[in-house]
């Protein structure tokens, strides 16, 4: 009944479920994956954000080289900014408004400098392309709370004078012409002895998972049902087979049995009864006009 699955055109109707199927499965793992990104970064954020800051005698190492569990972690630094260094970063946007961010480096007291984001600032009126004013830093020393952040890769885009396309260290270094650590950067927490005006705060990071597992099964789902849908076809495909099959066995039946049934002899015509004597007579008058 199933020969027909093994011509080509149903071979080729598997072959491409089979090929829909695989790009489904792939679809549906990248979702997976994603999820698994989306879950460690939950993870982090819950773990370190509001978790004790450390000193940065411990967290020395993460500012040359950042472990990706380490993002967030808070940190207390104890030095100076250098305000003649501060920068802005372009194209920040926040809450779907767009902006920049505030970077300054921050001298320690133990020599080192590394980079501390300061917040957000919204597109300037006055001038394009830079905010309408940038608070400073405050002056003197400081005790600065930051969260560990990874640097950003370099933007092959160039920026106007004091201004940065992204965070990236290494070029920021390059610009103040004195070394940084390169690591991380942190984003501000806290400042003591606070500013009168400071930059807008960074909101907490969410810890929303997405609808990265809602697809990943949706994409698994389409391909079972695409295996599901070939199924019901070749079923289809059956059983009007063996309908048809049915109707030319019934023809087959009726022409046999007309072929082997004998006609029937027509009937032989009635004698037609003697014409009577006045029937003969009246006859006769009539053909010669009587």
């Amino acid at each position: 009944m199933y020969r027909f699955l093994f011509s080509s055109k149903w071979l080729g109707y598997l072959l491409l479920a089979a090929v829909f199927a695989t790009a489904c499965v792939f679809l549906g793992r990248w979702q997976m994956d994603r999820r698994a990104e989306t879950l460690a970064e939950i993870n982090r954020v819950v773990t370190n954000y509001s978790a004790t800051p450390i000193s940065f005698a411990q967290a020395r190492d993460q500012f040359t080289q950042l472990d990706p569990a380490k993002e967030w972690t808070q940190v207390e630094l104890k030095g100076t900014y250098d305000a003649a260094g501060q920068r802005i970063v372009r194209n920040r946007p926040l809450n779907g408004q767009p902006g920049y961010e505030v970077v300054v480096p921050f001298r320690l007291a133990t020599g080192e400098t590394v980079v501390i984001d300061r917040g957000w600032l919204p597109i300037g009126n006055k001038n394009p392309g830079s905010p309408d004013s940038v608070p400073a830093p405050p002056t003197g020393d400081v005790t600065a709370v930051v969260r560990l952040k990874h640097g950003e890769p370099e933007l092959q885009r160039g920026a106007p004078e004091g201004q940065l396309a992204s965070i990236d260290l290494p070029t920021y270094a390059a610009q103040l012409g004195y070394p940084l650590m390169t690591g991380a950067y942190g984003q501000i927490a806290s400042e003591t002895p606070p500013s009168a005006e400071m930059p807008v705060a960074f909101p907490k990071p969410s810890t929303d998972e997405g609808t990265h597992l809602s697809y990943s099964l949706q994409w698994f789902a389409f391909g079972v049902l695409m295996f599901v849908g070939f199924g019901y076809a070749a079923r289809q495909q059956a059983r009007n087979a063996a309908i048809d099959a049915e109707d030319e066995e019934l023809i087959d039946d009726g022409t046999a049995h007309a072929a082997v049934t004998p006609r029937r002899r027509p009937a032989a015509p009635r004698k037609r009864k003697k014409a009577t004597a006045e029937e003969e007579e009246d006859a006769l008058l009539d053909a010669q006009g009587y």
